[in-house]
Parts: structure tokens; C-alpha cells; sequence
């Protein structure tokens, strides 16, 4: 991986190009407790879209993966997040991309697109719907969950999957609490509103985690909901009907 700082944190990222480049660069944002490499790299999304022309850029959150842990919450606003995402587009000399972003990364995505409109062409948004808009993210318990001493103390479903995943990942649990904590911002129907780039909404039909992905779509000025079939929160990342819908998408938006 190669690294950058974005406003002095080292962010870690990957760049790569197709054999025949179409000149539409796609960044990707993974989701909490994840990295570039489990949302992206194993589920084949890197050769899917490369395959289709497309120079894929997909980047470790700051507190995942290979970038900086930070543990103070406040440096994980989630529009402090979507700079890093920006930053990245400048140092890679990149003026506009599609987005695409899973859960958290999906949240980042979107405010991407309220504070840097002219940098993204359109916007995939996996695994989030409704809870863009309502409560404040992923509860406040998963933190707490990142912090017990063992997993076997946890008896909420939720906290048992994301701690379990957060050791699948072999993550920085006190960076994931301090990011928890410091990325619970939601949107107003009115910021969705102002969202008006091509947006795709997919969100599994057994996720309990995203939130119901057409009434956000209906809100969105240019959006589409597609529903993911029997798939929950972690296993909708690799389907083959959301790979499918994002490249009829990324062939048919403007």
C-alpha cells in the first residue's frame, strides 16, 4: 500500500488501473471496523471494476486497516473523515470520481458530496438506508463493546458481531470506540435533499443494521433503491445482485 497525510494523518490506499482506462476513477470507502482490503480486495470489488475500465482507489479510514489510530473521538467526525477522502482525490491529482462506500463508508460518501459537490460524479451508497437520517449511526453499546475485556461478556447480538468482526480484522479496538463515539452524525431531510448527484441505495434484505434503503432514495433527488436478496449487514458487501446494480449504474448515470 502507499501512504499519504491528510492534514498530518497518515492515511494508507491503493491505486489500481485498468488495462484499458475509460477515464472514470471510482473511490471507495469501507465500512466500520473493516479495511480497503476486507470490503473490497476479498470480495473481488477491485477486479470487478477494474475489469470494467474503471482505476479503482480505495484508502484504510484513519483508525482501520494500515492508517494512523488516533483515540480521541473528535478526530473521527464524520466530515473530518470525508476530508481524508478528499485529500486523497487532491493528492492523486484526481478532480472528479464516482464514490462508492459501504455503511459507515456509505455516510462518509454522502458527506463528501454535501462539502465537496463538484468532486464526485455519483454516489453508490451499500449498507445504509433509513439510518442516514434517523438516531445517531451505529449505537453507542458498540463501543462499549470494542472495550470489554472479553467477548464472551456480550450478550446483544449487535455488540457480539461487531466486536467479533473487530477481531476477524484484527483491529485497533480502542481506535474503533473512539470512532464510534466521534462519527455519530446523521443527515437532515433537507441535506438529502441537497444531495443531487446519481445516487444508488443497496442495502441487504436481512440487514438490521442499515435502515430501510427506499425511503432514503425517495428523499434523494436523483436516487434508486435496490434490495439486496437474503443477504444481512456483512454478507450484502459481495453479492452479486450489488455488483451487478453498481455497474448498471456506473454505465448509465451521466
Amino acid at each position: 500500500m502507499e501512504e499519504f497525510s491528510s492534514n498530518g494523518v497518515r492515511i494508507a490506499y491503493i491505486d489500481e488501473r485498468p488495462e484499458n482506462d475509460r477515464g472514470e476513477p471510482i473511490l471507495l470507502i469501507h465500512g466500520f471496523a473493516s479495511t480497503h482490503a476486507v470490503n473490497w480486495l476479498f470480495p473481488l470489488w477491485v477486479r470487478t471494476l477494474t475489469g470494467d475500465g474503471r482505476r479503482v482507489i480505495a484508502l484504510d479510514n484513519r483508525g482501520h486497516g494500515r492508517s494512523e489510530k488516533l483515540y480521541d473521538p473528535k478526530d473521527y467526525h464524520t466530515s473530518i473523515m470525508a476530508d481524508d477522502s478528499r485529500n486523497l482525490l487532491d493528492h492523486l491529482k484526481i478532480e472528479r470520481a464516482d464514490v462508492m462506500g459501504y455503511s459507515m463508508g456509505a455516510r462518509i460518501g454522502a458527506f463528501l458530496v454535501l462539502t465537496h459537490r463538484e468532486r464526485v460524479r455519483s454516489l453508490i451508497m451499500g449498507g445504509l438506508g433509513s439510518h442516514l437520517t434517523e438516531g445517531f449511526g451505529l449505537p453507542v453499546s458498540i463501543a462499549e463493546a470494542m472495550e470489554v475485556e472479553s467477548i464472551e461478556e456480550l450478550r446483544d447480538p449487535q455488540q457480539k458481531m461487531f466486536r467479533g468482526f473487530a477481531e476477524a480484522t484484527k483491529s485497533d479496538r480502542p481506535a474503533l470506540a473512539a470512532c464510534i463515539r466521534g462519527s455519530r452524525q446523521v443527515l437532515t431531510p433537507e441535506q438529502i435533499h441537497q444531495i443531487d448527484v446519481p445516487t444508488l441505495v443497496c442495502v441487504g434484505t436481512r440487514d438490521e443494521v442499515a435502515g430501510d434503503p427506499h425511503p432514503l432514495a425517495e428523499m434523494l433527488p436523483k436516487g434508486r433503491a435496490v434490495d439486496i436478496p437474503d443477504r444481512d449487514h456483512n454478507r450484502a458487501v459481495g453479492d452479486r445482485v450489488f455488483k451487478q446494480a453498481a455497474l448498471e449504474f456506473l454505465h448509465e448515470r451521466p
